[in-house]
């Protein structure tokens, strides 16, 4: 099956309209069961079948994207929230020091009789130490008051350390539930495409896979993409050694399956891709396509050059990179491995040049 086709022409409502209009039938079946006259829901076309599972994969392709943001802001998270209690437990054996050292005095005034170090001196059998020892009795009650302070100041800031600890437990807390949350849209809408090519015969996959009902013209350019350019001999004419490394490494991925959430080094998602691609020529990219848009300089379809990363839909849901001759290479959906294709088989959102 193609990996991204250019969407059709479809009438406001789309797959709405074709889900009333399926609901509709099936009301009106039941209801003419009671006279014997029930009839079965439609079949799908293959053409149909081709455009749902198009559709459900770049839904499928848009969560992924979300739950790839989700994960990383609750890895985030959990750093941030590790830093904390490591503070917090440094805070806490620093204040267990401070107290050990106020019990020692405590102590000793203790065992003193309640007298205060100055008077203690001052009854003292050697008057001519006197004026010294009240000075070392100053500095002695001075370094207890600073101790006491101290004992003070950490216990503020250990209860602020677990008030900011609290607050990133809620934001972890918060970033499983919504990974959960696209992890279950994503499963759904995969299992919903399988059931619906699980309908067509082998035959009619094979098509599918091989360009299914686009144009002659289509289908020649995707087979060019898939099989018509392998790894260069030499380095690809980029505008910089960064790029060209970034495009030789996306071409010795090609053929590694696409699989959601993943970034290599044997399976990669679309943003996963382009990410490792450009983490070998030494370049830190986001994780998500709505972030990688950002992560350079806008440049226009017409300026594009080998490296520039090319997005798709209005979404920005899906990233490839750009190779020369209109063509990228991309990770497309689970049903094709990273290939090279036209950037013309989706709709062209934007291009942006990290090196």
């Amino acid at each position: 099956m193609a990996a991204h086709r250019k969407p059709r022409h479809r009438s406001a409502g789309g797959r709405r309209a074709r889900t009333a209009a399926t609901i509709a039938l099936a009301g009106a079946a039941t209801a003419t069961a009671f006279d014997g006259t029930g009839h079965a829901e439609p079949e799908l076309t293959p053409a149909q079948v081709e455009a749902e599972v198009d559709e459900l994969y770049q839904e499928a392709e848009a969560a992924t994207e979300k739950y790839n943001g989700a994960r990383e802001e609750a890895g985030a998270a959990r750093r941030r929230l590790a830093a904390l209690q490591d503070e917090a437990a440094r805070e806490a054996e620093r204040l267990n020091e401070e107290r050990d050292a106020l019990g020692t005095a405590a102590a000793a005034q203790y065992r003193g009789g309640g007298l205060s170090p100055a008077l203690r001196l001052a009854l003292s059998d050697d008057p001519d130490r006197y004026l010294e020892g009240v000075a070392l009795a100053e500095r002695a009650d001075s370094r207890q008051a600073a101790t006491v302070n101290r004992v003070r100041k950490r216990l503020r800031e250990i209860e602020q350390l677990r008030g900011a600890a609290r607050v990133e437990l809620a934001s972890l807390a918060s970033r499983q539930a919504e990974l959960a949350r696209h992890r279950k849209a994503i499963t759904g809408k995969l299992a919903t495409a399988r059931q619906l090519l699980s309908r067509l015969s082998g035959e009619e996959r094979a098509r599918l896979a091989a360009g299914g009902t686009a144009t002659d013209s289509q289908r020649a350019s995707r087979a060019a993409g898939r099989d018509g350019l392998a790894a260069p001999d030499s380095p690809v004419a980029a505008p910089g050694s960064r790029a060209a490394s970034a495009v030789s490494y996306a071409y010795s991925k090609l053929g590694s399956p696409y699989v959601w959430g993943a970034t290599g080094p044997d399976a990669f998602d679309c943003s996963g891709l382009v990410q490792a691609a450009y983490r070998s020529a030494g370049v830190a990219l986001p994780r998500t396509t709505y972030a990688q848009i950002d992560a350079g300089r806008r440049v226009a379809r017409s300026e594009l050059l080998p490296g520039d990363l090319v997005f798709f839909y209005s979404g920005i849901s899906h990233v490839g990179i750009y190779v020369g001759d209109g063509l990228m290479v991309h990770a497309p959906n689970p049903s094709a491995p990273v290939r090279v294709a036209p950037i013309d088989e989706m709709p062209f959102a934007g291009a942006t040049r990290v090196v």
